[in-house]
């Protein structure tokens, strides 16, 4: 008979459940369980709140699945169905898992409610310590919640897991904590609350002691919440009074108030009218002015155009007498190299906006390549250093051995015998590396640094270098989307530091 009662309520459910698939299945039987729950009928309520979670789980409703999953384990163990419940912990757990690994975010008030339930489990089964264990890590998720329900809930589950298990001193000042708590925020409703709970916490362990001077407190609490009630309402009744009061007394004051706004209105108006008629003229006097300055700034781009196009012509009309004279003679080696100096910068400027191609380029071999290859142009004993990660960037590799076989050639030239040169590659961010190049000889003087990447600023014995190599450097770095400077904050020597930004 019992076997056959229970065939025909597996099948109702059955029946049941596939009906609500038909609208919003969850949600509908969510809310069967809800009705079985208040019927005390714990097994079809248990049933139908795990279906529940099961479908709010498919559907990615991680809140919902963890409500409905501890009713369910909430049930389980009320039946002493502990491994079932603890496995469905375990399983809600993952889910929860699931959630944050998608949405980037943590999902600390989820896992407050998973670990009530392991908490409550073993208060159920008289085991303090494991009950303390997950106390502890319900308090961690309680802070990490930021929720003001979950913190009053934590208080309230700790003051009741200290009188459950003897510790009644414990447990009042935990009380003590949340009544005054829910007394500074005037829930006068939930204070009440746990005067009550804390009567039958007393009276399930045996506790008279515990009950009696609960009960006591709670009279006079009641007798002092009438009072405050009453007080809070008082204060409530003033505080209208004393806005009608207020409200009047605002009327009479803007009917009095009303012709001077009419007359402050007028005046403002006279003022703005005058302030258009004065912005008129400054604006029309700015236009004018504006007008004189963009033609001004196009006759100087162009004579500034005139200008590099006219030096650019005078070294490529140098250049063929150059070749017919003795290149071996160094003033005429200098002029060549000036010529091509000159011809490079005007390109340079002249197509600054536009970048280079790119191409892959392995930091490590290419700085030890470049950094071999200078070092071979001198004799001097001197120690070099590369310090570079292996990665990958993508820049144009030619004009990046340009600029930094000119540093290090200018470094081994400045560097005595027995000094240090460095070529160091650092990364400073996902689109930016440092090329570093120091060494220890004897820097550059205080007063050159300013100009050090301005052409012609001084004249100069070309013989000794033209001043060309810096500034090309800096236009190139320029077209590579970088920047080249100099480090004035070290003193040991000369430190240049090229930054690019590749794509």
């Amino acid at each position: 008979m019992k076997r056959l009662i229970l065939f025909f309520s597996i099948i109702t459910l059955l029946c049941t459940n596939t009906l609500a698939q038909n609208s919003d299945p969850a949600d509908k039987l969510a809310s069967q369980a809800q009705t079985f729950l208040a019927q005390k009928e714990f097994t079809k309520a248990r049933y139908l709140f795990l279906k529940a979670y099961e479908a709010y789980g498919a559907r990615q409703n991680f809140e919902k699945a963890v409500e409905c999953g501890v009713q369910t384990a909430a049930l389980y163990y009320k039946e002493n169905y502990y491994k079932e419940s603890f496995d469905l912990c375990r399983g809600m757990e993952q889910k929860v898992l699931v959630g944050e690994q998608q949405s980037g975010k943590q999902m600390p008030a989820l896992r407050y409610k998973i670990n009530k339930v392991r908490y409550q489990m073993y208060v159920a089964m008289k085991r303090p310590a494991q009950s303390k264990q997950f106390l502890d890590v319900m308090r961690s998720f309680s802070i990490a919640s930021k929720n003001e329900e979950t913190a009053n809930d934590y208080l309230y589950t700790e003051a009741t897991y200290y009188y459950t298990f003897g510790m009644a001193q414990q447990g009042d000042n935990t009380f003590k904590g949340l009544i005054a708590k829910y007394k500074s925020q005037k829930n006068y409703q939930k204070v009440s609350e746990c005067y009550k709970t804390l009567i039958r916490i007393g009276v399930k362990s045996n506790n008279a002691g515990l009950v009696a001077q609960t009960y006591d407190k709670y009279i006079v609490w009641t007798d002092s919440a009438k009072a405050l009630t009453a007080k809070d309402e008082l204060s409530v009744m003033k505080r209208k009074f004393d806005e009608s009061q207020q409200t009047v007394l605002d009327k009479e004051n803007s009917l009095s108030t009303k012709k001077y706004i009419i007359v402050a209105l007028s005046i403002v108006i006279a003022i703005l009218a005058g302030a258009l008629i004065l912005g008129a003229i400054l604006l029309m006097r700015f236009m004018l002015l504006t007008r004189k300055q963009k033609k001004a700034i196009e006759i100087a781009k162009e004579h500034n155009e005139l200008k590099s196009k006219f030096i650019q012509n005078i070294s490529a009309q140098m250049e063929p007498t150059l070749n017919t004279m003795d290149a071996s003679h160094p003033g005429v080696k200098a002029l060549l190299v000036f010529s091509e100096h000159i011809q490079e910068l005007s390109a340079l400027e002249n197509t600054i906006a536009e970048g280079f191609e790119a191409s892959n380029i392995e930091l490590s071999s290419f700085c030890e390549a470049t950094i071999n290859k200078a070092k071979g142009k001198v004799s001097k004993n001197i120690t070099t250093t590369v310090e570079s990660p292996r990665l990958n960037i993508k820049s144009n590799p030619e004009q990046l051995e340009h600029i930094l076989s000119h540093l290090l050639n200018n470094a081994l030239e400045h560097t005595p015998e027995g000094g240090k040169i460095w070529l160091e590659v650092k990364k400073r961010g996902a689109h930016t590396y440092q090329f570093i190049v120091t060494d220890t000889g004897k820097g550059i003087p205080a007063e050159a640094q300013e100009n050090l990447f301005k052409p012609f600023t001084d004249v100069r014995d070309l013989s000794g270098g033209d001043g060309l190599g810096l500034p090309i450097c800096a236009l190139i770095a320029t077209k590579l989307n970088g920047s080249l400077t100099l480090d004035k904050t070290y003193t040991k020597g000369c430190r240049f530091v090229l930054e690019l930004h590749p794509a």
